[in-house]
């Protein structure tokens, strides 16, 4: 009888088989510079009391390992601080009607916390094969639902009976998140929004019946990214849905009486959205403000209250009669209704490592890195290890230099920036200055400086569920960008490599997240940046899913990766010379973006990371032999070091061979 093995098996075997001559041999010297980039970026937040009626505030702080954090409101004070096993993060924090609060952990497990108490217990994960919950809900007597990626799945916990898959399967066929949740307590029914193409759901939890409700003009968008329902309006309970595309954020409302969509409103922060405890008046915040619409009045109008500080984390009334929030500037704000006074208390929160989401070496000879998801960036000082902090833009997919400027792509977006070394980091002062955005794209991981032409060339990722990068050009003389999506017809471009006068490009048949791809191999292209026209594309690896990793050989041709399998290109002649497998994927990914890194060193060997293995090349043999795992984002200064991430660890490698 055949036996199935995990990918991981998989993937070693084929390494094993493919490559006879394959070995680890350690070799050079690797030392751990530890973490660079810093944040107190907080995510899922509640406010609960404990059985004797005391409040308290909590939250997620994002870090390797993410930590959750409360405070007593009543002295403000730090009485939790626990760190949260194997996972980063948490989208969500929720307490249920016994007083118990959850954690909807970045890793699909469920944690609790009894508030009164400095304990944190995991409970597992959610479902089988589900990786992250995105959301929570409370039902009724104890019961918490939950949204998670990739099988589009909402799941019932109850503490005597376990998990259940409520939905008996993917919410929406073909779809991987439910990305927000909600529940109706008249009716038992939770209400769920879907991504990566929009999509709101009711669905009975004791059935599992499943009704699609967005209208079909809204379905050519990303997300339902946040969803809250309020009971007892007049007219009926409604459900706020916060509907983000490529293009616009707006927020709908779904009448649960009428059964209708009843009304847009512009962008606001759905998790807000919260009934006075008498009368049908609703608060929520938008921009930094805070705002109220009656709905006891014929043509309920939003009305300005105050000013706030940052988005809403979570907000509740007190039993004093006033209204707090918790907002991501870690303030809390105490709204009187009655006085219209707003009295603001600042949450030292203390501050985390975070994984590292690029790597570069800058034209001042810093080593630069950007975080994940909280972004921000530091750098690293060789000569002195010193490491800086500098926080102010978000999380940063690609990096290069041109002269004395270091440019990055930042996602979400596809929002460019430049920063002058020469000068202070300064958000304030336009150091770093945003050169603009790219509609309907997301992550600019390749990025290119052209010395020649004093211009730089972004390649990206489109936004969640769609298809098609663009290339980008930025020149700095005319201070001018110039889009080209589509390029490579419904294929992402995700490396980039100049040669002589032309660029050559390498896709992805990925785009954005959720999205389905309809080509079966990525390509290499040529780009002639002057008459700004493609030379030539073609398949360098048949049935390759993605090509990245490019980079100029030792012998002048074009190395890169397409999947698992080495390649060399002769650009003038438009031929693949040879290709040189390192393995076989078996089963289809996600996405590929950015797989492979590859550099020459001064030495002539060539070093590379290819799904994480630490790789050295004979230029002439093409031999590669593996120094190390668990290898993401190599780079290399001047001098020949090297520089690779660990989850939030930066590390130096020094090879044997001497630089000549």
């Amino acid at each position: 009888m055949m036996r199935k093995l995990p990918f991981a098996v998989l993937l070693w075997l084929g390494i094993a088989c493919l490559s006879p001559s394959w070995a680890q041999i350690p070799s050079g010297k690797f030392t751990n510079l530890g973490p660079q980039v810093y944040a107190s970026l907080i995510q899922g937040s509640v406010f609960a009391d404990d059985v004797a009626g005391k409040s308290y505030v909590y939250t997620v702080v994002r870090g390797r390992p993410a930590h959750f954090i409360g405070y007593s409101l009543d002295p403000l004070k730090l009485v939790v601080d626990a760190p949260l096993a194997d996972t980063d993060g948490s989208w969500d924090v929720e307490v249920s009607t016994d007083g118990t609060v959850y954690i909807a952990a970045a890793n699909g497990v469920l944690f609790k916390h009894v508030p009164g108490t400095d304990a944190v217990t995991s409970l597992g994960t959610v479902l089988p094969g589900e990786k992250v919950i995105w959301d929570l809900a409370a039902g009724k007597d104890g019961e918490i639902f939950g949204g998670t990626y990739p099988g589009c799945r909402v799941f019932r916990y109850h503490p005597k009976d376990g998990f259940s898959d409520v939905g008996r399967g993917p919410l929406v066929e073909d779809e991987n998140y439910v990305r927000s949740v909600t529940y109706h307590q008249g009716t038992g029914k939770v209400y769920a929004g879907i991504a990566s193409h929009s999509a709101m759901v009711e669905l009975d939890p004791k059935t599992g019946e499943k009704k699609q409700l967005l209208p079909d003009h809204d379905r050519d968008q990303e997300a339902i990214y946040h969803i809250n329902l309020v009971h007892g309006l007049k007219g009926g309970d409604r459900v706020f849905g916060w509907l983000t595309g490529p293009t616009e954020r707006i927020t709908t409302i779904y009448n649960l009486k009428t059964k209708k969509f009843e009304a847009y409103m512009p962008t606001m922060d759905v998790k807000s959205v919260i009934k006075a405890p008498k009368g049908s008046k609703v608060y929520y915040t938008a921009g930094k403000k805070l705002y109220e619409i009656d709905y006891a009045t014929k043509a309920p109008a939003p009305k300005e209250l105050t000013a706030t500080e940052g988005e809403t984390k979570t907000i509740r009334w007190g039993k004093n009669g006033l209204l707090y929030l918790l907002t991501s500037s870690k303030h809390i704000h105490t709204y009187n209704p009655k006085t219209g006074q707003l009295t603001t208390e600042q949450v030292g929160i203390p501050g985390q490592p975070i994984d590292i989401q690029s790597i570069g070496i800058g034209p001042d000879g810093l080593v630069w890195s950007g975080g994940y998801l909280a972004g921000g960036h530091a750098t690293y000082n060789p000569a002195t290890g010193e490491n800086r902090q500098l926080p102010g833009l978000d999380q940063t997919e690609g990096l290069a230099n041109l002269g004395s400027e270091i440019y990055f792509g930042i996602y979400a977006k596809a929002r460019l920036y430049a920063y002058d070394t020469k000068k202070p980091w300064d958000m304030k002062q336009n150091n770093p200055r945003l050169l603009g955005q790219i509609k309907g794209q997301d992550r600019p991981f390749a990025v290119l400086g052209l010395e020649k032409l004093n211009k730089v060339l972004f390649g990206t990722v489109p936004g969640y569920g769609q298809l098609g990068g663009a290339l980008v050009e930025y020149d700095v003389a005319t201070d001018k960008l110039e889009t080209l999506t589509n390029l490579i017809p419904d294929q992402s471009i995700v490396s980039l490599v100049e040669t002589g006068d032309l660029v050559i490009g390498g896709t992805s048949i990925f785009g954005g997240l959720g999205g389905k791809p309809t080509q079966a191999e990525g390509k290499v292209f040529g780009w002639d940046p002057v008459r700004k026209q493609k030379t030539f594309e073609l398949v360098p690896v048949p049935g390759a899913m993605a090509i990245t990793g490019l980079m100029k050989g030792p012998d002048g041709n074009i190395w890169g990766f397409a999947d698992g399998d080495l390649f060399i290109l002769d650009v003038a002649n438009r031929s693949v010379l040879s290709t040189h497998r390192l393995f076989e994927i078996h089963t289809r990914p996600s996405h590929i973006w950015r797989s492979a890194f590859m550099m020459l060193h001064p030495s002539g060997t060539v070093y590379a990371a290819v799904n994480g293995k630490f790789l050295k090349i004979d230029p002439n043999t093409k031999q590669m032999t593996q120094l190390d795992e668990n290898v993401g984002m190599p780079v290399m200064d001047e001098q020949g070091k090297l520089y690779f991430k660990r989850g939030m660890d930066l590390w130096l490698y020094e090879p044997e061979a001497p630089v000549e």
